[in-house]
């Protein structure tokens, strides 16, 4: 009997020694000096997880690491994706983050008023994404933002991201338009979002330009929009090389392609949107500047110099012209 006393109390120790030990193990400090990628993939078990914890030295011992989730009862909840682990996290640091999917979060921004076209070629040429768009949405379908993904999520996903993100603003603000504007449905709204936004980047001056339009609308008048003809030009594809989307100047017979989103040949509205307007620029054509311009030119100063005659306007040109000229 003593010596069955004197074992079983010895294991006792023993256990409890182990078990001091475990928490020890498991609260420590981890032994990675820097922070480390690890990658959990999809349907990977704890066991395997556990295994490649310990073979990239992110963790000291497995079987803490698998203990305490058994233990926890979260064996299974271990979420995919890639993971970005602290300097000297500790098992249960490690183990906390996997349990609540903590993951690394990647981004691209997609500036406002590119086409499909340039807005495919930035998914397609970020890197940490999944598979490979081929179809260019319709223009005025996908709404500028900054995205956040997943490594490995699919592009196709962050496309339908974007076509959420248009129709939820669709929802917000065009019930909220003003009234009597010289379009009826929300695709003409966005054409012309979309030529205002390519028409300035100063954000003061979006509601302005808008309120140009307007007024050349309800007058009948052409908008005679320099970036639709570069459209009509390009088909939604420009160069981007450094000398603007044509690789050069836009040139007075330009203007007079046949084309319905020729906007100096062609009164109204261009057929569909020529890029895709953000957020800002589909406000300004819903709620626009209520001003007498007909007309606006580029100021050298990045803005524009707006006019309420074509006498004035024509004043406004010379004065572009003798400046783009002493620039050369």
């Amino acid at each position: 009997m003593k010596i069955f006393l004197s074992l079983a109390l010895t294991m006792i120790i023993v256990a409890a020694g182990g078990a001091v030990f475990a928490v020890q193990q498991f609260k420590a400090s981890g032994q990675n000096a820097d922070p480390v990628t690890f990658e959990i993939e999809k349907g990977m078990g704890s066991r395997q997880i556990a295994h490649d914890l310990e073979q990239q030295g992110i963790i000291s011992n497995k079987w803490i690491f698998l203990g305490s989730l058994k233990i926890k009862g979260a064996s299974s909840t271990l979420k995919a994706g890639e993971y970005e682990i602290a300097a000297h996290a500790s098992i249960k640091d490690i183990q906390d983050q996997l349990i609540a999917g903590r993951v690394v979060q990647r981004k691209f921004t997609i500036p406002e008023g590119l086409t499909s076209f340039e807005i495919v070629q930035i998914l397609n040429e970020t890197d940490g994404l999944g598979g490979e768009i081929k179809n260019i949405p319709l223009e005025g379908t996908l709404l500028p933002d900054t995205y956040h993904f997943t490594r490995n999520e699919p592009r196709a996903d962050k496309i339908a991201q974007m076509v959420e993100a248009m129709n939820k603003t669709h929802q917000e603000l065009w019930d909220k338009r003003a009234p009597d504007l010289p379009f009826s449905t929300w695709e003409e709204a966005l054409t012309l979002a979309s030529i205002v936004e390519k028409e300035t980047g100063k954000a003061s001056e979006r509601k302005m330009i808008a309120g140009v339009f307007i007024n050349r609308l309800r007058l009948g008048i052409p908008l005679q929009s320099d970036p639709t003809v570069i459209y009509a030009l390009t088909k939604g594809q420009p160069k981007n090389e450094g000398k603007g989307p044509l690789g050069r100047r836009l040139l007075s017979k330009d203007l007079e392609i046949e084309s319905a989103y020729n906007t100096y040949k062609n009164a109204g509205l261009p057929p569909a949107p020529i890029a895709n307007p953000g957020r800002d620029a589909i406000e300004a054509v819903l709620h626009p500047e209520n001003n007498e311009f007909l007309y606006f030119v580029a100021d050298g100063t990045g803005g524009h110099a707006f006019a309420k005659t074509l006498e004035e306007h024509n004043r406004n040109v010379a004065e572009w012209r003798k400046l783009r000229k002493s620039g050369q």
